[in-house]
């Protein structure tokens, strides 16, 4: 088994589906520029209110990485 040495980066997904929506909207866009994407954590869950109901979830996230 090789040692992985790791990179972690800070990002905040929106999305006015749903949470998952929001994570998965950040890593996709992560995953244009970042390569070896292999985890993420969830560090804060928010969102915006309009008229009594939520209009937007945003999710911020630490996706971590294996350097080359």
């Amino acid at each position: 088994m090789s040692n992985h040495v790791y990179k972690s980066l800070e990002l905040t997904g929106s999305s006015t589906v749903g949470i998952e929506d929001a994570v998965s909207r950040a890593i996709a866009k992560a995953h244009e520029t970042v390569r070896n994407i292999h985890w993420f954590n969830v560090v804060e869950t928010r969102g915006h209110v309009v008229d009594g109901k939520v209009a937007h979830w945003q999710v911020t996230l630490k996706v971590g990485f294996t350097l080359d």
